[in-house]
């Protein structure tokens, strides 16, 4: 397991597009939400800090859709090497954590880049506009750290998104096993490294 901080994209970027399948069959795009807040999860099945968070968060993403807020979850990790992430796996993921958002399949790992996406769980809010107002952490729990898990940074945000507040700027990056890229295809912004 290699700690891996995501990359703090630009504040005020244009969701990337992206048109992907889903756990369920179906083909889900970004235009599908236009109009509303959106919250992009690059996820996996197999890793520890998602595991760590993934029942609270299926309760948290599940008030926020009712309040309005678009949620889809992405998992880009390279399913030939790591077949617990591929999509049967991530279907039988979403029916068992109770997840209501679509769970995508980015086979290519396009879309992942296009995110500048790093780490699982790594975390994408957008006002109705698709500019992005939060990227960062759940909260500050993490595995055996022995901190609650709260969901506060993000919740905040979305807070704020759904009653048209500012979300503040100062924000944490989110804390994950890296993005699980084909070989070659790993991109410039990846630090195999890590934060140790």
């Amino acid at each position: 397991m290699v700690k891996t901080a995501s990359t703090m994209l630009r504040l005020g970027t244009v969701a990337p597009d992206f048109s992907l399948p889903a756990t369920d069959g179906r083909i889900v795009a970004r235009s599908d939400f236009s109009g509303r807040p959106l919250l992009v999860i690059f996820l996996c099945n197999h890793c520890p800090f998602v595991k760590h968070l993934a029942d609270h968060l299926a309760v948290a993403t599940s008030g926020w859709i009712d309040r309005g807020l678009a949620v889809v979850g992405i998992s880009s990790n390279d399913a030939e090497k790591y077949p617990q992430d591929g999509p049967e796996a991530m279907a039988d993921e979403a029916n068992s954590r109770g997840y209501r958002f679509p769970y995508l399949f980015d086979g290519d790992q396009q879309i992942a880049i296009a995110y500048q996406a790093a780490c699982t769980p790594d975390f994408f809010l957008f006002d109705r506009d698709h500019r992005l107002v939060y990227r960062g952490q759940y909260d500050d729990s993490r595995p055996s750290n022995g901190v609650s898990i709260s969901g506060a940074d993000l919740t905040a945000a979305v807070d704020a998104v759904l009653s048209g507040r500012d979300v503040p700027e100062l924000q944490k990056p989110s804390i994950g096993c890296n993005i699980k890229w084909k070989p070659g295809a790993e991109p410039q912004y990846f630090d195999p490294k890590g934060t140790g």
